[in-house]
């Protein structure tokens, strides 16, 4: 895979060293199980996966790749380039202005901007009608495009859905903007919904089964379909797509609720008429984390830490899944964590930052389980590391990890 130049304050000696042991003795990525690092009072039981992916270190290079051969130039973001504070932060530093923040309320007006200016299009893509709107202005839209090209399979994958004459079905959050971009582009061939979760497709469920009317379903559905979506006729042929980072189980029983109703109405042997195959469009990423969080719990732990901006969606998911069986704290970097008795984490339910007491458990030794989502620089996860043993009375240095 396509080795990236991103900055080294973004990366960790340590976690690296600790990558690149893994992948020598596991180059097929089969084994999930975490490692461990030892002190002689906490021990630090660490995700197969986490950190940054192929998309995310691609937007990045073409971002600081942006900001280095134009220094005369103005350079916008369309939104945030991923969803984490350090990065977005360091690139505003840098001069970067953000057109939109992460619902698509306008920041900088489209009247301020010309062909003259660097507009760079972010990991999650962006509408046909952006993309418009850049053309329009003569912005060159290819250069500084770093979507993630797991995003453009989800696209394509709408595409050929549409062209079969499916209705294409959305597990995502509206508000993001990866699920805006796949919507913007599926619409383009096919009718189109977005569901949230299982509950909002249960309500798709009972339409199909004539226990709600089309009305009710429009209604509960109220800016979440295509304007050429009609529910009369768009539900009786339907493929399952998501945004890319959702939780994996959550989308395969999505899926297999469609699949069963369908099998019910029409019968097993009309299914393929009826329901497309579409498999999984998680990116290997979101996989390959989410795998390794569920190995994490098949171990025993006092807590767990998961690192990453509050508003990514696949480091929540990583949250979700940890805090069934831990004591799971979400934080976006070392600065949450005040004391050994005191941490700021977000709370996934409230989605408000609480203050938090008795964080860590007063006994000889911890056993901590940490973690982070794509978007999440290792030198993030090596600072949190440092903290906590920082506030143990015990500072780490490099040499200190035998690995």
């Amino acid at each position: 895979m396509k080795k990236f130049n991103i900055p080294e304050y973004y990366k960790s000696p340590v976690i690296s060293k600790l990558k690149a042991k893994r992948k020598l003795e596991d180059p097929r990525k089969q084994d999930f199980s975490p490692s461990s690092i030892s002190f002689h009072n906490v021990e630090f039981v660490i995700s197969r996966h986490f950190g940054f992916c192929f998309g995310v270190e691609n937007a990045i290079e073409k971002s600081y790749d942006a900001i280095q051969s134009n220094p005369d130039k103005k350079i916008y973001l369309l939104s945030q380039m991923i969803h984490n504070p350090e990065v977005n932060n360091d690139l505003y530093s840098q001069g970067v202005r953000f057109i939109q923040d992460t619902e698509g309320k306008q920041l900088i007006s489209w009247d301020e901007i010309n062909s003259d200016d660097i507009v760079i299009i972010p990991a999650f893509g962006t509408t046909i009608e952006t993309s418009a709107i850049l053309e329009k202005k003569g912005i060159d839209g290819v250069t500084f495009n770093t979507t993630c090209p797991f995003v453009e399979k989800v696209w394509n994958r709408s595409k050929t859905l549409g062209e079969n004459a499916y209705t294409v079905i959305v597990h995502g959050k509206y508000s993001h903007e990866e699920t805006k971009a796949t919507f913007s582009h599926s619409q383009q061939q096919s009718p189109t919904i977005i569901v949230r979760d299982i509950s909002e497709t249960q309500h798709i469920i009972d339409y199909i089964n004539g226990e709600i009317s089309s009305d009710k379903l429009l209604q509960l559905f109220k800016g979440k379909y295509s304007d050429n979506f009609n529910p009369e006729k768009d539900l009786n042929r339907i493929g399952v797509v998501n945004q890319t980072t959702m939780l994996a189980s959550e989308t395969q029983e999505i899926a297999d609720l469609f699949k069963t109703t369908l099998i019910a109405k029409f019968g097993e042997s009309e299914l393929k008429n009826h329901f497309a195959d579409t498999r999984d469009t998680l990116c290997y990423a979101t996989n390959d984390n989410q795998s390794a969080t569920l190995e994490l719990m098949n171990t025993t732990a006092d807590l767990a830490i998961v690192v990453g901006g509050y508003n990514s969606s696949n480091t929540t998911h990583l949250v979700e899944l940890l805090q069934q069986k831990f004591k799971t704290f979400f934080i976006k970097n070392e600065s949450e964590i005040i004391s050994k008795d005191h941490i700021r984490s977000f709370n996934i339910e409230t989605k408000k930052l609480e203050e938090l007491k008795f964080f860590l458990p007063q006994k000889e030794k911890l056993k901590i389980i940490i973690t982070s989502g794509a978007s999440c620089p290792d030198s993030a996860v090596d600072k949190v590391m440092q903290k906590i043993m920082y506030i143990l009375g015990t500072p780490l240095v490099e040499s200190d990890f035998d690995i």
